[in-house]
């Protein structure tokens, strides 16, 4: 199994549009970038799979000479994960988009509904409602959805396993880091974790709403109540025992002299699980 990150970044991306801090000139200066999240997967059958449809997709795909997915899996309705998935347009003649079936109470209807009707115009397009924690086969691939905690609205983690290899590959979803029990265990035990690690934590005093879930030393796990903090992020490959951990959905607001450590991930990485 072959996974290539396409895009590591949060919903602006680094280098940031307009921006000249220090992280984006850094970032141009080093020829990286951390555009809108989205991960490649190719199973050993020689089919793939993309995880999210960043808005990015066009200049992603070009980038790793990659052909369209043989299938794909969203796993929210938060644009800079979704709204790539018109750039599919004449592009796919059939492609299966797997998608959570649980109603939502903050919108009353699946992930899986919003998806189908956002883009029934794409008519390559088929949406197949997913329950979580029930594994389904993609591109070669066995793919599980995991509830993480993403509020408001419903968002799943990922567990996508190469029967061929025995390689797994966890995502932790956009997430604060109280990802319930079941879930955990499911993710556990991966070749590769990508988490969601935004800020670090001493960020959090910008935040309206401040820092939660904080360990046993004070440190916030979590920024503000939607993803967790650059520190949260580590202590969950910890807790998950993932044999490698890559922190993703990384912003521009951390300080450029820590941006781009071993364990933060740029765009076009690639591993073989």
């Amino acid at each position: 199994m072959e996974v290539t990150l396409l895009g590591t970044g949060d919903t602006t991306g680094t280098p940031t549009v307009g921006c000249d801090c220090d992280t984006c000139q850094r970032a141009r200066s080093m020829g990286v970038e951390r555009t809108r999240f989205s991960v490649h997967v190719r199973s050993a059958s020689g089919q793939s799979l993309l995880v999210d449809f960043s808005p990015d997709f066009r200049s992603q795909f070009l980038r790793e000479d990659l052909e369209p997915p043989d299938a794909a899996v969203v796993t929210h309705i938060h644009f800079d994960h979704l709204d790539g998935l018109g750039n599919v347009y004449r592009l796919a003649d059939d492609l299966p988009v797997y998608a959570a079936d649980e109603t939502d109470p903050a919108t009353g209807e699946s992930v899986a509904r919003t998806v189908r009707e956002r883009y029934d115009y794409l008519d390559a397009v088929s949406v197949e409602p997913t329950a979580p924690f029930e594994p389904v086969r993609a591109a070669g691939l066995a793919v599980t959805l995991v509830p993480v905690d993403h509020p408001p609205f419903l968002c799943y983690g990922l567990l996508v396993e190469d029967p061929e290899t025995g390689g797994r590959l966890a995502l932790s979803g956009d997430t604060s880091y109280d990802v319930p029990d079941r879930s955990l265990a499911a993710l556990s035990g991966a070749d590769l974790l990508l988490a969601d690690g935004i800020v670090p934590a001493e960020n959090c005093e910008y935040h309206p709403l401040g820092g939660r879930h904080h360990d046993d030393a004070g440190v916030p796990r979590t920024f503000g109540d939607k993803h967790m903090t650059v520190e949260g992020a580590r202590q969950l490959g910890d807790r998950l025992d993932a044999e490698r951990t890559r922190l993703v959905h990384l912003s521009h607001y951390i300080p450029a002299d820590r941006a781009f450590e071993d364990d933060m991930a740029v765009d076009g990485e690639r591993f073989h699980l």
